[in-house]
């Protein structure tokens, strides 16, 4: 895991290794490891790394192959190098390290931009081609791996995080009306390419984008499950299902065991972290470190779920660590978790996560997480009101359950000049869930949810936040075979018993019957949900800032309504609204903007 950045120039001059650098070192929690920087005419290439494969300096970026006229920088793991590098060896390719880096390198000029087909990972890279001058960027297909733009006639520049195209300079940091709609809108997700920021863009997951020396480029997307019945699946019947969805899963776990460091869990306790646990001691995995985070109960909620996370490690004889985070520390955890945000993200648990990491940085480089099983499997709340939706109505349906208000609400929360003259949130989930494919209400739901908000809100949370202490955190729920596996299941074997049928059904004898059993829990932080005290002090200094007041975006009668009865409004999905908002400016404010 690493952090990448760049820059290449369509105006005959050289790329600003000055901008590179400051980027590269934006970036550093990422790579805590190492550095470099290559530039050569109109290109520049800088990287940060975090040693995880082939620990030596013949593994260091970016990373030149004089040979092929190729050069590469590189975030993320293919767990199946091993097996490309046999491939490519047999095909007569000279490899000078053991890392995956290079076998993506000699893939490219193998197979070209369809070097991404042949991996199984998680990935962000850019390779520049010496004779040709052309830049190719690739992103892995579910997004995991995060690439921001900044694109100006004279120039492209790309980096792991907007902080660091910030860094360099001459970015447009003006407000984006759209992604500002989407933001209030859209459960606070920002689909790609935009982001909150008018000169900031994302490079769409499962996308391949080459960038030709005079400023032309051109995309391809090279995955997007169907999420319909008729595949190669067609022949399992409901009892066959469950096997296939362990085998799957038991797979995809351990694929993500390469490296040449220790490979830890973070466990909450839930059914997918504790399935994670279980079949990595099932394969023989001894010595299993394991890491929980709870905090201090606020307004009668409980802040933690040790009873659970206990159970699982004394069931598998894990080497557990439990992390109570006291409140003397979260409130400056909570400046410093924003402070680790690429874009604004309003989900509480990014402060768990960040303070976990903290700790779990100390004992392991690598963790396994369950993240992401709950989009893919149909565990959220709002799927099962879905089942039985006609599919022209279902749109519609989806908005009801899922947007988090109207697009009339707005006119009460934004200054006027700030109002969208359409509501872009809706266009663009009308849109997903009209095009083909997806054969039910429910199949074009998590179809939008696996593809646009589980990467801009589940897994970039994981990735900033535990990235800010130099962790890398694997999600073996994302393997995209086993999420192709998911998206062909029936509707109703994912929403029987409350959600997630088939995986709970694929877990007994697995995870005790306790575990699956269980309410479903969410990562609580109740000081966030509850706003009060010192806590809700941090708010209202935020919005009441003159940076803000300057800004305009918000009503000011809106604002003192909030600040006087912070916790009664919620949106849809049961978020503080206050929070949602504050959130924004701080994040804002953060970036000096």
């Amino acid at each position: 895991m690493c952090g990448i950045a760049g820059e290449i120039r369509f105006d005959q001059t050289p790329a600003s290794v000055e901008a590179v650098t400051a980027m590269t070192a934006a970036l550093h929690r990422r790579g805590p490891d190492g550095w470099g920087i290559h530039a050569v005419g109109a290109t520049a290439l800088g990287h940060r790394r975090l040693k995880i494969i082939d620990l030596s300096e013949r593994a260091a970026q970016p990373m030149v192959d004089p040979e092929l006229g190729l050069t590469v920088v590189f975030n993320g793991c293919i767990y199946n190098y091993r097996e490309l590098r046999a491939e490519l060896c047999a095909a007569g390719y000279r490899f000078f390290s053991d890392s995956d880096s290079e076998v993506l390198l000699k893939a490219y000029h193998r197979w070209g931009t369809c070097c991404v087909d042949h991996f199984l990972g998680m990935f962000a890279f850019a390779v520049l081609e010496r004779d040709s001058g052309r830049l190719i960027l690739g992103r892995d297909r579910l997004g995991i791996k995060p690439l921001y733009l900044s694109q100006t006639p004279s120039r492209v520049r790309f980096a792991s995080t907007l902080p660091a195209l910030l860094a360099a300079g001459d970015v447009d940091t003006a407000i984006d009306p759209v992604g500002l709609h989407h933001y209030l809108s859209f459960h606070s997700v920002v689909p790609a390419p935009r982001t909150i920021l008018a000169g900031v863009q994302k490079l769409p997951p499962a996308t391949v984008r080459t960038v030709h020396p005079d400023g032309r480029w051109e995309d391809r997307e090279y995955w997007r499950p169907a999420f319909s019945r008729g595949g190669s699946d067609a022949g399992l019947d409901t009892a066959d299902w469950p096997g296939a969805v362990l085998d799957a899963l038991r797979l995809a776990v351990e694929r993500r065991m390469v490296a040449d460091v220790p490979v830890g869990i973070l466990l909450s306790g839930g059914i997918d972290s504790s399935l994670v646990v279980a079949l990595l001691a099932e394969g023989g995995q001894h010595g299993l470190r394991t890491f929980s985070v709870g905090f201090e109960a606020a307004a009668g909620e409980s802040g933690d779920e040790f009873v659970y996370s206990d159970q699982v490690a004394a069931h598998f004889g894990t080497d557990h660590q439990k992390i109570m985070v006291t409140s003397d520390r979260l409130l400056p955890a909570v400046d410093a978790a924003i402070d680790a945000m690429s874009e604004p993200m309003v989900s509480h648990d990014c402060v768990a996560f960040y303070l976990l990491s903290e700790e779990v940085t100390r004992s392991v480089t690598v963790v396994q997480s369950g993240q992401g099983a709950d989009e893919v499997f149909a565990g959220y709340d709002w799927y099962p009101p879905l089942a039985g939706v006609p599919r022209d109505r279902a749109a519609a349906a989806y908005a009801e359950v899922f947007v988090d208000r109207p697009h009339a609400g707005l006119a009460d929360l934004l200054e006027p000049e700030w109002l969208p003259d359409a509501d872009h949130s809706r266009a663009f989930i009308d849109a997903h869930f009209g095009a083909p494919g997806a054969d039910t209400a429910l199949d074009a739901a998590l179809r939008l949810d696996t593809t646009v908000m589980l990467i801009d809100d589940p897994v970039k949370r994981v990735d900033n936040m535990t990235m800010a202490w130099g962790l890398e955190a694997r999600v073996p729920f994302l393997d995209h075979e086993l999420v192709e596996l998911a998206a062909a299941c029936p509707s109703e074997l994912k929403l029987a018993m409350g959600g997630k049928g088939v995986l709970k059904t694929a877990s007994r004898g697995v995870v005790p019957d306790e575990i699956i059993d269980r309410p479903k829990g969410y990562f609580p932080v109740p000081a966030i949900r509850h706003l009060s005290g010192s806590f809700l002090d941090r708010v209202r200094d935020a919005v009441t800032d003159p940076v803000a007041k300057d800004r305009g975006l918000f009503r000011p009668d809106w604002l003192q309504r909030m600040l006087a009865d912070p916790n009664t409004e919620r949106t849809t999905l049961g978020s503080n609204a206050l929070w949602q908002v504050a959130l924004l400016e701080m994040w804002l404010q953060d970036r000096g903007i």
